[in-house]
């Protein structure tokens, strides 16, 4: 295909995947109701709204901006000078993989879908070799986060009793990091030769993979009253020597409604501690809240499941082969070592393409 027409796709491609019309009427309306003199009466609302104004002006400001680098490829394109040619091949496939993101975001439009996500990995059935899997994992969307531009903080983190990890909470900050991470939201299992097994046998490992979104502590679809939470404060665990806490900094909060408990030790200000443990429990409130309206379903989470054999919506294969399958898209991938060095994009697209199908 020649950049010309190239171009072209591009400029009907964007306009018929971005709604204009609907976008800058629902701007021009919101805009009107932010100049209202009572518009900051109600406070929670207000803020609402212009975030909403913020997100409209982003999205239509990224198109145009598209559309605008189209347009001059295809004015370049058509005066036919070879001199340009290159130089408008390698435009046009940065535009086209723009356009691949841009259309993996108009699926992501359920609540918090847009927003940061709270991942927390826990180990199941399979002991050491679990516990070293769940740091595997964690090591794997720590490199995507960081391939993919998103910061990330560890809210919480207990350590095995050998190897690896017992459980951790990751906080992960960036545009639509909640909508793409709920595709990993699940049990992940793991085929290898044991690091940890004296005859060096095959084991089968199972870790639990949660997927929430940080709610907002003004939403008010979720209040935490004082009087329901019960708060425990302990000395954080962790390295010996110089890195031991000699202050209680570790934060256990109970939602005594529902028993929920979360904890948050990773940093050595309490009362960081404690917003943490609070944005993870909004969160687990937020899904259980979501999962009640949908008994068959939850959006955000799906069914509860145990992490043991028969559950997984992923298996990586180490050997005697190496693969990594997902069983809900049937997509898969060869190259194992490059999936848990951090390339879940294509996992990613597959899901939310099969979703949208749904």
């Amino acid at each position: 295909m020649t950049e010309l027409t190239q171009s072209k796709k591009i400029l009907i491609f964007s306009w018929s995947i971005f709604d204009w019309d609907n976008n800058k009427k629902l701007l021009n309306s919101l805009i009107k109701k932010s100049e209202n003199n009572s518009f900051w009466d109600d406070n929670i609302t207000a803020q609402k709204i212009m975030r909403k104004i913020a997100e409209i002006q982003e999205e239509i400001q990224t198109w145009e901006s598209i559309q605008a680098q189209a347009s001059d490829l295809l004015d370049l394109a058509k005066t036919g000078d070879e001199s340009f040619t290159k130089d408008i091949e390698v435009e046009v496939i940065s535009l086209e993989k723009q356009l691949e993101k841009l259309e993996l975001n108009t699926l992501l439009s359920a609540s918090y879908d847009k927003g940061n996500a709270l991942l927390s990995i826990n180990a199941g059935a399979g002991g050491t070799d679990a516990q070293d899997w769940a740091e595997m994992l964690m090591r794997m969307y720590l490199r995507w986060a960081e391939q993919n531009d998103y910061n990330t903080s560890v809210l919480s983190l207990s350590g095995g009793e050998e190897a690896g990890i017992k459980s951790t909470t990751i906080l992960i900050e960036g545009p639509y990091a909640f909508g793409y991470l709920k595709a990993e939201k699940g049990i992940h299992r793991l085929v290898r030769l044991s690091p940890f097994d004296a005859a060096h046998r095959r084991h089968t490992s199972f870790v639990q993979v949660e997927v929430l979104p940080e709610v907002a502590s003004e939403d008010p679809e979720i209040v935490i009253n004082q009087e329901d939470i019960e708060i425990d404060v302990y000395k954080s665990s962790g390295a010996g020597g110089q890195n031991v806490q000699k202050n209680a900094t570790a934060i256990r909060i109970t939602h005594l409604p529902t028993g929920m408990v979360v904890t948050c030790q990773n940093e050595r200000s309490q009362i960081q501690n404690k917003e943490n443990a609070l944005k993870v429990l909004r969160g687990r409130l937020y899904d259980q809240k979501l999962a009640a309206q949908e008994k068959e379903l939850s959006k955000l989470r799906g069914e509860y499941q145990k992490a043991e054999w028969g559950n997984q919506i992923r298996s990586y294969v180490l050997h005697p082969y190496q693969m990594v399958k997902d069983h809900r898209t049937n997509f898969e991938i060869g190259n194992a070592n490059g999936v848990l060095n951090g390339d879940l994009n294509p996992f990613i697209e597959a899901f939310l393409k099969m979703s949208k199908n749904q």
